[in-house]
């Protein structure tokens, strides 16, 4: 007889892989689309170098309230659901019987078995199994506001020391053509590792983000032409 073994599923790192991936992405293409737009207007290089250095600051702030405020709604949406159900059940026990019954039918349980199934998980934890087979709602997928928060914000600000780094190190005079460079290799890393991590094909996930960085940086690049101003 084979004994049962704990699985490790990718779907229960949803919540923060998913805040990571789009802070680092956001912190590489957003402080790399502002370098360039800025070193593509003629400034010197310590504007550059400032400009790159508030853009990390105000993004990573701003990813991690965006994040935050974002999956709270969520997380408020889930206890109030919650909290309906609590109600619920201790108003009217038959008919959420009746209620859970019918959902394991629906999934190909016999009616018999269905509501014998129903009333052992009742028994065991009735809010529990409202929660998770009629509200979707489980313990390693809830809504975590501050972890997404501070995923999203160390993540942005993880991605964005790339550009700055390539502001650093670059030749004044080739600021703009090493970050483009430097960025397009980080995005196809960072694609390709997200891609990994959440199962996916590596190639289309670093191409389909190489594409939209580049198209983000081409469109900096334009407007700091059009103005073509020493800051």
């Amino acid at each position: 007889m084979r004994r049962w073994h704990a699985e490790d599923h990718r779907s229960e790192h949803a919540g923060w892989l998913r805040a990571a991936v789009l802070g680092a992405n956001d912190g590489i293409v957003s402080v790399a689309g502002l370098v360039v737009g800025v070193a593509a207007s003629g400034a010197g290089h310590g504007v550059v170098l400032a400009s790159g250095i508030a853009g990390v600051v105000a993004g990573a702030f701003s990813m991690a309230a965006g994040e935050y405020v974002s999956v709270q709604s969520q997380a408020d949406t889930e206890r109030a659901d919650i909290a309906k159900e609590t109600r619920e059940l201790a108003e009217d026990p038959h008919s959420e019987l009746l209620e859970l019954t019918h959902i394991y039918v629906k999934r190909g349980l016999q009616p018999a078995l269905a509501r014998e199934v129903a009333e052992q998980l009742t028994a065991h934890d009735a809010l529990a199994s409202h929660a998770r087979d009629e509200l979707g709602i489980t313990e390693a997928l809830r809504a975590r506001p501050l972890q997404a928060a501070l995923a999203s914000a160390a993540a942005f600000a993880a991605g964005s020391l790339l550009p700055i780094a390539a502001v650093l190190l670059a030749p004044p005079n080739r600021v703009e053509v090493v970050t483009i460079a430097t960025t397009l290799l980080a995005l196809a890393l960072s694609g390709a590792l997200a891609a990994r991590t959440g199962g996916a094909s590596v190639a289309r996930g670093a191409s389909r983000v190489v594409f939209w960085g580049a198209l983000a940086m081409a469109a900096a690049a334009l407007v700091g032409r059009l103005f073509d101003v020493p800051v």
